[in-house]
């Protein structure tokens, strides 16, 4: 998983709420067991029409925001069913990072087990970053994990709080695999004393 330590890019506003995640990704691309390719289905219903061509109103297809790696939005961000897909489809557009009051519980614990920050700031400071990130000119702004900062255009830094080990995890990169691996010497001194008492039960080896 890549690591996320700062982050400096486009900004997209969204100011809408309870973003739920079938409009995130729709159930009909739930389809695939693989990551890659979900982008180009992120936000489905409201970027494209029925004919499934883009509308020019929905922000993430307009200038500069087509390269967005920061989403704003607004309250319960990610509700609805747990589908992993919802982080999935987020990354593979390229967005490092939502920003939000608020966030759907099972939603959030997916970020982080996917390289996204999932940032949650008053009201007040989302709508603040939204207005100034809907100018175009002002769109980038820096998140900083590593000092707990966002930065907004005009240089104000805004300070915020995470869990000391989901910050860990992010700025290290580190997924839950990644975490199990660490302990395969363990593991396979584990299984080598069980392979001796109990001949009988199968043996399944953690490979790098």
């Amino acid at each position: 998983m890549q690591a996320f330590t700062t982050l400096t890019g486009i900004a997209a506003p969204l100011p809408v709420a309870n973003i739920d995640t079938d409009q995130i990704i729709p159930a009909r691309f739930l389809k695939t067991l693989t990551r890659a390719g979900l982008g180009k289905s992120l936000f489905a219903g409201l970027r494209y029409d029925a004919d499934g061509q883009e509308r020019p109103d929905f922000v993430l297809n307009r200038a500069p925001y087509r390269q967005a790696e920061i989403l704003i939005a607004l309250d319960n961000f990610g509700c609805g069913s747990s589908r992993e897909h919802a982080p999935w489809a987020l990354a593979d557009f390229g967005v490092r990072c939502v920003i939000a009051p608020s966030f759907a519980d099972i939603f959030y614990n997916n970020c982080f087990k996917n390289g996204i920050l999932p940032l949650a700031l008053p009201r007040a400071v989302c709508d603040a970053l939204m207005e100034e990130t809907g100018l175009g000119a002002n769109a980038r702004v820096t998140v900083d994990l590593e000092r707990q900062v966002v930065v907004r255009a005009n240089g104000e830094e805004i300070a915020f709080e995470i869990d000391p080990g989901r910050r860990q995890i992010l700025l290290e990169g580190r997924d839950e695999i990644t975490d199990t691996l660490t302990h395969g010497q363990a593991i396979d001194t584990f299984e080598a004393l069980r392979t001796t008492a109990e001949p009988w039960r199968p043996i399944v080896h953690l490979e790098s």
